[in-house]
Parts: C-alpha cells; sequence; structure tokens
C-alpha cells in the first residue's frame, strides 16, 4: 500500500535513485513572504542529465510493450500515492505558491482524477488506433496484401512543469500522464519555484514504477536551469518529444532547439493566450450585475495566473454597455489582490499594467486594493476602443496575472474586425441570448479558426477534463493546434503510426493479432469490429 512521504531531500531522482546534483543549488521562495524554504535543491549536470535520458532509452522497450492491465494499475498506483502523501503535499505546495488549500486540494483531486481517467482509456484500448485491412489475393487487377495498422509510442518524452499548476500542470499532470500512458517513459524537468511540491509528487511516481516491478527509468525528475539543463534535454537524441507550459519565449526558445536537431521533434506548448469574450446587446439587458461579478470573479481568480483568465472582453458602446463598465467599476473597488507565484511573476504584472495603461486611447475602468501579503497588486480592468486596439499591437499582449481589458464596440462589423485581427487563442467566448444569434453567427467561423474552444454564456476559467475537451488552440496559444494538453485526446501527442504488410501472424505485436488478445475494439476492413466481434 502506498504510504506517506518522507523528509524532503533537495535532490534530482533519476531512475528511481536521489540524485544528488553537481551543478550548483537553489532555493524555493514563499511569494507571500518571500522567505526562503529550505531544502536547498541541487542542480544536475550535463552528465547526470544523460544518465536520466539513457535510462529512459533503456526503460523504453519493456514499458512500451505493457499489457493493458499493468500498464492501467501503474497509472492508478501513481495516483494512489499522490493521495497518500496528504497533507504534506498540499502544505508544501501552499508555502511554494501561495495559493490557498482549497485551490490546491481540487487541483490535486483533478491530478489524480486524469491519471484514473488515462488508466481506463489504455484499458479500453481505443487510442492504439488499430485498423486490419485483410489480403484480397482474388482482387483483379491487383491482389491486395494483409495491411494492418497501429500507434505506437514515440520514444522517451521530456516534459518541463508549469508555474501556475504546480500539481495538475507539473510533476504528474496532464503532459506526464498522457505521456505515460502512451507507453513513453518521462524525465521531467521541475520548475524552480515549486521544488519541494515536485519531490513529492515525483516519490510518488518512482514508488508506483518501483511497486509494479517496471523499469526504473520509466520516470526521472530533474532540478536544472532551463537555459542550460533544459535546452539540454530537448536536444537529447534519447528525447522524440516535448510537453511545456509557460511563456511564449520560454516555449519559442524550446521550439527553436528542437527543430534544430539533426532529428528534429515535436513541442507541444502552451503558451500564450487572452481569451477575449464577446458580449451582445441581449446578455446585458439581464442583470449587469451579475455579470459583472462573474467577469471579475473569472479576471481575479487564482490572481488571474490562468491560462484562461480573460484578458479582453469586448462590451457594445452606448448605455447598456455603460452600466456594465460601472458594475465591474463597483465590484473591483471591493477586491483585494491575491498572492502571486513568484515574485518575479509578479514584478512582470507590474510591469505589463505599466505599460498597458500608458498607451494613447487607454484608460484605467476600475482598480482594486492590493492584497495583504508580499507580491499580491491590486486587480485592474482597463478600457479602449476597437480602432486604438486594432492600431496598437502591445493591447494584444498577454499580462499574465489579474488584468483586463474592455473595448468597445458600435457594430457586429467592428467586433468581426477585431475578431479577424486577434492572435491565436486556448477560448473564446460568447454572452447572448437568442435575440443574438442572428448578429453572432458570421462570428463562430472567424472564431473557430482563432480558438481551441468556444463556450457560451459562461467563463473560460475551468477546464473540464473529459473525452471532449480541447486545450490548445493557433499559435501562440499553442505550437501546434492540432493537439490539445487537457483530455484523452492528449495522448494522441505521443504517438505514431506504424503498417505491418504480410507479417507471419506469429510476429505480430498483440493488438493487430487475429485473436485480439487484448480484446481491442479494431477497423477491419472499414467496419468497426467491437471486442466481442460483433460489427
Amino acid at each position: 500500500m502506498p504510504t506517506q512521504q518522507a523528509v524532503l531531500t533537495g535532490h534530482s531522482i533519476i531512475a528511481g535513485q536521489p540524485a544528488p546534483g553537481r551543478g550548483g543549488t537553489a532555493n524555493g521562495f514563499n511569494p507571500a513572504t518571500n522567505e526562503i524554504l529550505e531544502p536547498a535543491y541541487t542542480l544536475i549536470d550535463a552528465g547526470q542529465l544523460a544518465e536520466a535520458t539513457a535510462a529512459a532509452e533503456a526503460a523504453f522497450e519493456s514499458f512500451s510493450s505493457l499489457d493493458p492491465e499493468t500498464h492501467a494499475a501503474f497509472l492508478e498506483r501513481i495516483a494512489d500515492n499522490i493521495e497518500a502523501a496528504g497533507a504534506e503535499l498540499i502544505a508544501r505546495a501552499m508555502a511554494e505558491t501561495g495559493l490557498p488549500e482549497a485551490r490546491l486540494a481540487g487541483e490535486r483531486a483533478r491530478t489524480t482524477g486524469q491519471l484514473r481517467l488515462f488508466a481506463a482509456v489504455v484499458r479500453r484500448g481505443d487510442f492504439r488506433g488499430v485498423r486490419i485491412d485483410p489480403a484480397l489475393p482474388e482482387r483483379t487487377p491487383l491482389p491486395r496484401a494483409d495491411i494492418r495498422q497501429r500507434k505506437v509510442p514515440v520514444g522517451p518524452v521530456a516534459v518541463f512543469g508549469a508555474s501556475n499548476f504546480p500539481l495538475a500542470f507539473s510533476t504528474a499532470g496532464g503532459d506526464t500522464a498522457s505521456a505515460l500512458a502512451a507507453g513513453c517513459p518521462v524525465v521531467f524537468k521541475a520548475h524552480n519555484a515549486h521544488p519541494g511540491t515536485s519531490e513529492i509528487t515525483g516519490r510518488a511516481i518512482a514508488d508506483a514504477v518501483r511497486d509494479l516491478g517496471l523499469h526504473p527509468g520509466v520516470f526521472s525528475l530533474i532540478y536544472g536551469p532551463g537555459s542550460s539543463i533544459g535546452q539540454a534535454l530537448v536536444t537529447d537524441p534519447a528525447i522524440k518529444a516535448v510537453g511545456f507550459t509557460g511563456s511564449r519565449s520560454g516555449g519559442t526558445a524550446l521550439m527553436a532547439a528542437a527543430a534544430a536537431r539533426p532529428e528534429p521533434i515535436p513541442v507541444y506548448a502552451e503558451m500564450s493566450s487572452i481569451n477575449p469574450v464577446f458580449f451582445f446587446d441581449g446578455a446585458l439587458k439581464g442583470d449587469v450585475d451579475a455579470l459583472a461579478q462573474a467577469y471579475v470573479t473569472s479576471v481575479t481568480g487564482s490572481s488571474g495566473q490562468l491560462c484562461t483568465s480573460p484578458g479582453l472582453v469586448f462590451v457594445p458602446a452606448g448605455e447598456a454597455g455603460d452600466r456594465f463598465a460601472a458594475a465591474v467599476e463597483r465590484v473591483l473597488s471591493g477586491a483585494a489582490g491575491q498572492t502571486m507565484l513568484t515574485r518575479g511573476i509578479a514584478d512582470s504584472w507590474n510591469a505589463g499594467v505599466e505599460a498597458l495603461g500608458a498607451q494613447d486611447g487607454v484608460e484605467l475602468v476600475a482598480r482594486g486594493q492590493a492584497g495583504g501579503t508580499q507580491n499580491a497588486p491590486a486587480p485592474a480592468v482597463f478600457g479602449t476602443s476597437v480602432d486604438t486596439f486594432l492600431s496598437n499591437t502591445v493591447l494584444h499582449e498577454e499580462i499574465f496575472g489579474a488584468a483586463s481589458l474592455m473595448i468597445r464596440y458600435a457594430s457586429a462589423e467592428e467586433l468581426a474586425e477585431a475578431a479577424r485581427k486577434l492572435e491565436g487563442q486556448l477560448t473564446a467566448t460568447l454572452h447572448l441570448t437568442e435575440a443574438d444569434y442572428a448578429t453572432a453567427a458570421p462570428l463562430l467561423p472567424v472564431l473557430e479558426r482563432k480558438a481551441g474552444r468556444i463556450l457560451a454564456n459562461g467563463w473560460p476559467t475551468g477546464v473540464e477534463v473529459g473525452h471532449a475537451m480541447v486545450h490548445g488552440g493557433p499559435f501562440p496559444a499553442t505550437s501546434d493546434p492540432r493537439s490539445t494538453s487537457v483530455g484523452t485526446l492528449a495522448i494522441e501527442r505521443f504517438l505514431r503510426p506504424v503498417a505491418y504488410q504480410n507479417i507471419p501472424q506469429e510476429l505480430l505485436p498483440a493488438p493487430v493479432q487475429d485473436a485480439n488478445p487484448w480484446q481491442l475494439n479494431r477497423l477491419v476492413d472499414g467496419n468497426i469490429e467491437l471486442a466481442g466481434g460483433n460489427r
């Protein structure tokens, strides 16, 4: 059974073993107080990184061919071990991020929930994409060979921890969970802002590897500078794909490094999004105070440090829009700033807000109060016109934190023009009533080209982990708009198709054998064949 975690060591975990780094040390900080947190974490050097990637390569053959039940049980054991870490995990995450206990408890539940969801995906096996075209030796004018296809893991994957989700987008988060579910060993680079949280979670994974008797190279946790160790990890020949959540500059640097390799590899980077919200006239005929409260809550939740925080809101010009802006001012004036994740993030937010407020044609709509801790600046909403927005690229830049820009538009044509000028986004939101459908309809094809998720009469913050979710979008929201980093479709990033032509049954892998020993649903001669043999 999983056990309570031990005292923090301050070291990387390479192939199941503590690995004191040889490249210096770094500490976490409590952003609420700016106090240094112990222990100091030792940073690995290039030689130790090579040990981790070599172990991942050595683990690939056995891990990529696990039977579904063992594979699923491994993912479930990780979830069990994370839960067994108990209060220690939550307390350390609170100290390192300034996030409240309830938020982190929910994030832990999301982390373990997605691991168990992927376990169910592994047992079902549809992600293996089995297709069989039986031989047709009598076909004229040419016979058809026996051709079978399945998806196989791409190889060891490098995953980078995110600053804003120390659990759900970190050590055992969506990128790691989907890569492990695909059958890919993972070398995880911890985010230096929450090293202790990463170590506790990393132990949960390493213990699961040991408990299931898997090759220890299935998972390694490393600490090191992103500018050196991070770049070296992406360019290591053993690594075949990368998962990243962070800044546009960080993501594009990794993309460039991966593209420059002798063997280029894909980087699945989630980067920058301002998540526009579009209000139509009908929506503002209702309770504008409730709408303003919901908007402010979405902007300020987790100090605005969510990848889906609404950084833009388009509001009609005129009396209805004026009432909404006044309601936002009333609500936000009573809101206090929350502790941001790091002092550096708070400094960047302050610089971004100062730059936004200094732009011609931009004015302050509302400002809250500074929070009672360090690094808790007052949230802010600014306002401008469509013309100003279209003429100033500064207004299109993400400010990571509790800030938003309200844009007043005079016509549906103006709104569509502004939407066409947006960069790629994770989300786009419509607030409307049935009376607005005809006006909103022409906007939808525009937004389909701009965003990975379009929602109505809600708020983009809060991402459901399920089968239909898309958490991705055109650049710079992500580096590859064909993928998602949340939901079961995320597994597709770490798979590739292989076809087997006229291979004897005795040599075929289990998923494509006639006997179907893993009981998978398969596409046989273009028809769906269920595991029981029915079509």
